[in-house]
Formats: structure tokens, sequence, C-alpha cells
């Protein structure tokens, strides 16, 4: 009975090496593959984390010198954060910050090339469109009247288009060309919901270019909808 015993474990045995020999090998890389997958899934979430920590330090320095007026130490804190964290939220609301303190300051060059690097490197749309429609602004400013309309040609979110229209106006009456005004200024105030003060500006500038704005009633949203008003 033990000699049957032995011979049955022996031929398990054999079969168990046999089956390891053919498989072994396959088994431990596959165990191997998913416990690197896991640690390197763990190990990307710390990084993440990490890095998302280090890059809100350097954008409270970029906003409490943006605060104290030093556009140097703004500049040093954003150019830091855009060569380590380019494709984060925070480096874009810093070039944000950074403009914004620039153009206080009076260095519109430098706000437009913040502005500009947030337009051409931001992930969110929203910032994206805010960054955009600053630049138009600034470029408004310089006169530079093709260059800001190129920038309000991109594609924006439909909450930001009756701004954009807004500013198209601006842009179009400075350029002596009143028609085009008068039409971007009746899309702005039409796309305004009722209740936006920002709607009232718009209707200043309707009456400048000779057109009452009870007259696009007929066509103006019924509804109040979300359009953000301070780009």
């Amino acid at each position: 009975m033990a000699t049957h015993l032995d011979l049955e474990e022996q031929e398990q045995l054999d079969q168990l090496k046999h089956f390891w020999n053919t498989y072994g090998t396959l088994i431990t890389w596959a165990v191997l593959l998913v416990a690197g997958a896991f640690v390197a899934w763990n190990g990307w979430q710390y990084f993440q984390r990490s890095k998302a920590a280090q890059a809100a330090v350097l954008f409270d320095e970029v906003e409490r010198s943006a605060q104290a007026g030093d556009t140097a130490r703004v500049e040093r804190a954003f150019n830091d954060m855009k060569a380590r964290f380019e494709r984060t939220p925070y480096a874009q609301q810093a070039g944000l910050a950074a403009a914004k303190a620039q153009h206080e300051k009076g260095n519109a060059e430098a706000a437009r090339a913040s502005l500009g690097w947030v337009a051409e490197h931001a992930v969110d749309p929203g910032y994206q469109a805010i960054a955009r429609l600053r630049l138009a602004s600034e470029l408004l400013d310089a006169k530079a009247y093709d260059e800001a309309l190129k920038q309000l040609a991109a594609g924006f979110p439909k909450e930001f288009e009756p701004l954009v229209a807004d500013r198209k106006g601006d842009i179009y009456l400075l350029q002596g060309k009143r028609d085009e005004a008068r039409a971007e200024y009746q899309k702005a105030w039409t796309a305004f919901p009722s209740d936006a003060g920002y709607r009232r500006l718009v209707e200043i500038k309707l009456n400048a270019v000779g057109v009452d704005p009870k007259s696009l009633l007929a066509t103006a949203p019924a509804t109040v909808s979300s359009v953000k008003t301070q780009p």
C-alpha cells in the first residue's frame, strides 16, 4: 500500500515538474509583470501627488509675489513653473496671475508673453479662453487689431461666445468698421442673459453705434444662462 502511494506521489511530482518546466518561466514573468504594474501604478500616483504639491507651492509663490508687486520674483517662479509643471492647472493659473501683475506694472510686452503661453499650452479650455480674451485686450491696447482678431478667431467654449463677440465689436469699432461692430455688439447683447450686468455695458455700446437694444428683444434669450463676465 505504501509503495502504491509512493508511486502516485512520484507520478504527481513528475507531472508538477513537467508542468513547471513547461510553464514556470511564463508564470514567473506574468507574476513579475503584475507586481511591477502594481508598483508602477502606486509610484505614479505618488509622483502625481508630489508633483501637484510642488506645483501648488510654486503657484503660491507667484501669488504672493504678485500681491507684493514683485514682478521679478513672479517671473522667476512662473518660469520655474513652466519648466517643471507645464501641464498642471497651477501653471495655467500662474500664467494668468503673472500677466495680471505684469500688466499692472505697465509691462505690456511681458503680460502678452505670459498670456500667449497660457493660450498655447493650457489644457483646460476655460483657462485657454480667458487667456485669449485677455491677450486680445492687450493687443487691442497696442493697436494690433489684426493680431487681436486672430486670438478671437480660435475656438471658444459656448459660454464665452458673448464676451468674444463684445471684444470683436470693440476692435471693429476702433478700426472704423461700424457695421461689423454693430453686428458683434448685437450678437453679444442677444447672447447675454437679461440679468447679466455686462449686458448693460453692451447696451451703451449699441446706443453708440445707433442701435436701440429694445429692437433686439425678440431674439434675446428668454432664460438665464451661465456666462462668465470677467475674462
